[in-house]
């Protein structure tokens, strides 16, 4: 008997799978409907499922160890408090969008950090819509289970997140990045061959929780719209780097930075496509210390930690560096010599104990599958 079975006292239908992610570069460019580069990390969210005739969604998480029982006609919009919240919130959206679901049980298991920017929420919905697809026939594209599970987080949950993270979680492909312009969702899979090149990407969790639902993630969007709006532009997307000073002489001047950062974000992930695309995956590495530079400076997301982080990977040699994800604490990234990735680990974690902060996590990423079915 498996851990399914132990819990409901039948077999599961299904196992599903879904991965966190690292975003490249093009951070808080796509509610702005920018361009994005995400890699799909190995760590995954896993669910085993099958569907109940009762009209309950039924959630265990391997993680807190808690059972949680919710009437699927009664799902609303702020209903469903913490954890549960994500994937009740699947539920949601698709009976919202008239898709004839009922209730599952669900056994959920993780190995994405929490807390640590690398989506870990994203992947939960992600799993869901994906089980939740098969088991009741629904036929849709992973592009559709994507903008679905947004919603589930926009509406239910309460996070104004832009599609990067959903799209990254179903979409992304071994050895490769998805390059991703959120405003029509056109991708395409550009080849990152960072072994090849003798390279690794070092994640370093800080260990200082964010949480994009705490009012400082929609202060940051409202005032890129109210830019753009007041620009007479759709969204900041449409500046260009060579109208931007234009622009910036006629905006107030709170709204100054948020602008620029976005802007010249969107010519980074373009730069960064442009290197890959030349077989030159080295050349990430200055465009990572610009971008964490502008997300330091310009949009004020970042912290202590991660500014550490990132000094001490590029003093101890990393070709680059920055925070990665939204912001106000989580994770950094740092590209390095593959050979010399256990050196630059020991030196930022050195440094955070000199500065009396908690060890950080590393792992290297390695660009990994988006969801799929286990069995």
């Amino acid at each position: 008997m498996n851990d399914f079975e132990q819990l409901y006292g039948r077999p599961s239908e299904g196992e599903w799978a879904a991965p966190g992610r690292v975003n490249l570069i093009g951070e808080h460019t796509d509610y702005n409907l920018g361009f994005v580069l995400p890699i799909a990390l190995p760590q995954t969210v896993r669910a085993q499922a099958a569907r109940s005739g009762d009209g309950l969604l039924r959630l265990w998480s391997a993680q807190g160890r808690e059972l949680v029982a919710l009437p699927v006609d009664d799902l609303a919009p702020g209903s469903v408090p913490g954890w549960a919240g994500y994937p009740a919130g699947v539920v949601w959206a698709l009976r919202e969008a008239g898709y004839p679901v009922g209730g599952a049980d669900l056994r959920l298991d993780s190995d994405v950090p929490s807390g640590a920017g690398l989506s870990s929420s994203a992947a939960l919905e992600c799993v869901v819509a994906a089980a939740y697809n098969d088991l009741y026939g629904l036929g849709l594209s992973a592009v559709e289970l994507a903008v679905l599970a947004q919603r589930a987080e926009n509406a239910f949950v309460g996070v104004p997140c832009g599609i990067m993270d959903q799209m990254a979680s179903m979409c992304c492909r071994p050895g490769v990045a998805l390059f991703l312009d959120s405003r029509d969702l056109t991708m395409r899979q550009v080849p990152v061959d960072l072994a090849g090149a003798g390279l690794a990407l070092l994640v370093l969790d800080t260990r200082v929780k964010h949480d994009l639902g705490d009012g400082a993630y929609a202060a940051l969007r409202a005032g890129c719209e109210r830019a753009a709006a007041l620009l007479g532009l759709p969204a900041l997307r449409s500046l260009q780097p060579s109208g931007l000073a234009d622009a910036l002489a006629q905006l107030p001047s709170e709204l100054v930075p948020l602008v620029r950062h976005v802007v010249t974000e969107n010519a980074r992930v373009e730069d960064a496509v442009a290197g890959l695309d030349a077989g030159d995956p080295a050349a990430l590495g200055p465009i990572l210390t610009a971008g964490h530079a502008s997300l330091r400076d310009d949009y004020r997301v970042s912290c202590p930690e991660t500014d550490l982080a990132v000094e001490a990977a590029v003093a101890a040699g990393a070709h680059g560096a920055r925070m990665t994800g939204g912001g106000f604490g989580g994770s950094v990234i740092a590209l390095v010599d593959a050979d010399a990735a256990g050196h630059v680990a020991a030196e930022v974690t050195a440094a955070f104990r000199a500065a009396g902060y908690a060890e950080p996590r590393t792992l290297t990423a390695v660009p990994a599958e988006g969801a799929r079915r286990l069995r």
